[in-house]
């Protein structure tokens, strides 16, 4: 069967591979729909330090069972439209040993350091499988990045009575978006790009700031009466923003950073201490699967929109270097197996 593998920043190419036969404890699983990562993207681009190569890609899953391995619960069926975490623990770690195994020293994620997939089946531990009756396959792929905004939100701890801004509106700050706005805070979406800041609104955004035409100190206090966002979320991963978030979160607020800064950051430090601030990091996501399932099917989210373009695996390689050319109108490639 066929995979696109990343083989180096840069390359990629579609290579012959074994199909995979669930083990104990395992289920088989066709792939319909998987998600480019913005990982994905800094690993062609040599950007990502985690990246190991070369790796078949894909994390973000939208599958159907196909067999089930012996010891598999009864609760699944051949059939289910499933989506799966792609995390893989060491469960010895002192991340692992306080219950936070997405933290874990030793994570390894799928087509980032062990296979990923961007192939026609893949085999997963049943305890990493999450069903749903009713999503589609593109909306099951798009639950992954969902949870990693989720679980920023929830490290920020962001409430009714927060003001948040959201800085990088690609699919994982959509996520954050979608998460404070389900916290039923105040939601103010930052980003470069028109279109991101049309879907934001759709999320539930009720303000919204392109810093390429607006002056996001300016525009921040004047929608938060002078104090500034109670809590800023960083989902980009630049130098710049990552300052921003320091300079411009309320006294006494939270900032929780989520993006790869891809150099060194510096900061003026007097302002963690003046304004008291928690500064939080943000690494996979926690629990959040179920809870971003029951979202989706509640049929809030603006899917269509996020999906900027689907393609075959034949066609992925190209698709990933047009993205790193150009990556400012792209929130979500996909790519369709079916096709």
């Amino acid at each position: 069967m066929k995979a696109l593998v990343l083989t180096k920043p840069g390359e990629t190419e579609v290579r012959e591979i074994e199909p995979p036969r669930p083990a104990e404890g395992e289920v088989l699983l066709r792939v319909g729909m998987v998600g480019f990562c913005g990982g994905d993207l800094n690993g062609f681009r040599g950007l990502f330090e985690l990246q190991e190569y070369p790796v078949v890609l894909g994390h973000e899953v939208g599958a159907t069972i196909e067999q089930l391995g012996n010891g598999v619960p009864e609760q699944f069926q051949t059939g289910m439209r499933v989506t799966i975490s792609p995390y893989k623990n060491c469960g010895k770690c002192l991340s692992c040993r306080r219950g936070k195994p997405n933290a874990c020293v030793d994570n390894r994620t799928m087509g980032v350091r062990r296979p990923g997939a961007m192939t026609r089946y893949i085999t997963v531990p049943w305890k990493d499988v999450f069903a749903s009756d009713s999503l589609s396959l593109k909306e099951l792929a798009l639950v992954e990045p969902l949870t990693v905004g989720f679980h920023a939100a929830a490290r920020g701890r962001v409430g009714k009575a927060d003001r948040v801004a959201v800085i990088g509106c690609g699919i994982v700050g959509m996520g954050a978006v979608a998460a404070s706005v389900h916290s039923g805070a105040e939601v103010i979406a930052v980003d470069i790009d028109d279109s991101k800041m049309a879907i934001a609104r759709k999320t539930g955004a009720a303000h919204t700031i392109n810093t390429s035409k607006t002056n996001l100190h300016e525009a921040l206090l004047e929608i938060t009466h002078g104090d500034g966002p109670d809590v800023i979320i960083e989902a980009v991963g630049n130098p710049l923003t990552y300052r921003a978030a320091v300079d411009e979160v309320a006294y006494t607020g939270r900032v929780v950073y989520i993006g790869y800064a891809k150099k060194p950051v510096e900061f003026q430090t007097g302002e963690f201490v003046k304004k008291e601030i928690e500064i939080l990091g943000s690494r996979n996501s926690l629990g959040d699967f179920p809870n971003v399932i029951r979202y989706l099917e509640g049929g809030t989210f603006p899917v269509d929109d996020v999906v900027s373009r689907i393609v075959s695996l034949d066609e992925g390689g190209a698709a990933l270097a047009a993205w790193s050319q150009n990556p400012g109108p792209i929130t979500k490639i996909m790519m369709d197996l079916e096709k």
